[in-house]
């Protein structure tokens, strides 16, 4: 199990964070990026923002189908929204 915040950048901690936060981005490909399973990225997220920031996280992803991969529609092809990496 990967020690969490131990062996992590601010700056990898932030796109952990903020890939947990997007909906379509699975746990897997947080998982595939920094070795980290769902219960890990739990604990990340746990202590990387605000108490009543996770609680919403948590009751939001709980129930959203694509955060995992198995539970994903075959329709749902990418993983990150179309406007998520503007060009400036």
């Amino acid at each position: 199990m990967a020690k969490v915040g131990k062996n992590f950048t601010e700056s990898d901690l932030s796109r952990i964070v903020e890939m947990a936060w997007e909906d379509r981005t699975p746990f897997e490909a947080i998982e595939r990026s920094f070795s980290l399973n769902e219960a890990a990225v739990i604990r990340v997220m746990r202590k990387q923002i605000k108490p009543s920031s996770f609680r919403l996280w948590r009751q939001r992803v709980t129930s959203r189908k694509t955060k995992h991969l198995m539970l994903r529609s075959p329709d749902v092809s990418r993983g990150y929204c179309a406007t998520q990496y503007k060009q400036r």
